[in-house]
């Protein structure tokens, strides 16, 4: 991997983090949410920063994450909830890994599974109380979690755990967050009138961690907090730190002069002559064309702006009368110690969230660590 741009995660602060939300869970147990390669930190460094932070579990969105986890020997619980037709469930049940059961159709398939396994699936209901994206409606929840019910009766599965995902927990006061808890309590009382003891319940994301203490149940399932970035735009939570600093080394500076068109299609002109910094990093490494003259970044000791189109691999900066040479870096987002952007300026500037800011960020961008856990 080149060496002009990485991306540099603290482990030390993703620890800190997670222990800091085991705090404000006050008693509750701890998933480490490590899908999409860790919110794009890597995830086995971030699974192993998050256990060594206080979490108990882990969770993933696909059951080839969970595996990758167990294949580098990390043997605590995880959840994998989304499960597409196709997945590898006599693998997971192997593997001793958390089925999350969202759709009916998916019953029977687990059950299948754990005949040819041979051993009791580990399963977790999931409940839709109101998002209307995965999880069992209300309609046909008491046929599924009674099919379960019978199912673990004769040994082919244990239930787990019963879940469910809000819509709304990142808008604090939304009347949905608290129509869709009294929706879980009612797929509870289901759960509990089929005799069924799931070891966790849990529906807490990170922004009802921070801001729901009703929703705590058994677990909460932290994710962008536990990376310190808030999942509130405008909340900010002490003790969170940013754990990625995204940089790149300039490949040089040149002088323009006034009324020069900057990269593709011109859409920077130079207002007066000046001078412009080239950073090899672009749409490619997962910086958004969207960034074209409006993302932040820190160059020459001050917060610039991109000038001009983001290319596949490189966009320019104008820095005015100040000077670099080649091999001086620039800073795209990190913790903001120093005046440098952070992740959730960057999501601010485009009009999207943080959780997209450090998920995008491309295999390209090498992956550097720093802290106790590796």
């Amino acid at each position: 991997m080149p060496s002009f741009a990485e991306a540099r995660v603290d482990l030390d602060a993703i620890s800190g983090n997670v222990s800091l939300l085991a705090e404000r869970a006050a008693g509750a147990l701890v998933m480490g949410v490590v899908k999409a390669d860790g919110y794009g930190h890597g995830m086995l460094p971030a699974a192993r920063a998050a256990l060594a932070g206080g979490a108990t579990w882990l969770g993933t969105a696909f059951i080839s994450e969970a595996l990758h986890l167990r294949a580098a020997g990390i043997d605590a619980p995880v959840l994998a909830w989304l499960v597409p037709p196709g997945e590898p469930l006599t693998e997971a049940i192997d593997a001793g890994i958390d089925i999350g059961v969202g759709s009916v159709w998916l019953v029977d398939e687990v059950l299948d599974a754990a005949r040819q396994a041979r051993r009791p699936a580990r399963v977790q209901l999931k409940a839709d109380t109101g998002l209307n994206r995965g999880g069992i409606g209300p309609v046909e929840w008491p046929d599924a979690v009674a099919a379960l019910a019978r199912a673990e009766a004769e040994g082919l599965v244990t239930v787990t755990g019963v879940f469910s995902h809000f819509a709304c927990a990142d808008d604090p006061g939304h009347p949905a967050t608290s129509a869709q808890l009294e929706a879980f309590h009612r797929a509870l009382d289901v759960v509990d009138k089929a005799g069924l003891r799931p070891e966790v319940r849990h529906i807490a994301n990170s922004a009802a961690v921070l801001t729901r203490p009703d929703a705590r149940f058994d677990l909460v399932r932290p994710g962008i907090a536990a990376y310190g970035l808030s999942p509130i735009p405008g909340l900010a939570v002490p003790g969170l730190r940013p754990a990625m600093t995204l940089s790149a080394i300039l490949v040089g500076c040149k002088r323009a002069l006034a009324g020069s068109g900057v990269s593709y299609g011109y859409r920077y002109v130079t207002e007066r002559a000046t001078n412009l910094a080239l950073v090899p990093l672009g749409y490619g490494d997962g910086v958004p064309r969207a960034a074209t003259n409006r993302g932040p970044v820190f160059v020459a000791g001050r917060r610039r702006t991109i000038a001009g189109t983001v290319c596949m691999d490189q966009f320019v900066v104008d820095i005015g009368e100040d000077t670099v040479s080649p091999g001086d870096r620039a800073i795209l987002f990190g913790p903001g110690d120093h005046g440098e952007p952070t992740a959730q300026d960057w999501a601010d500037a485009l009009d999207t969230i943080s959780y997209e800011i450090v998920t995008r960020i491309g295999q390209r961008v090498p992956r550097t660590y720093t802290g106790a856990v590796r």
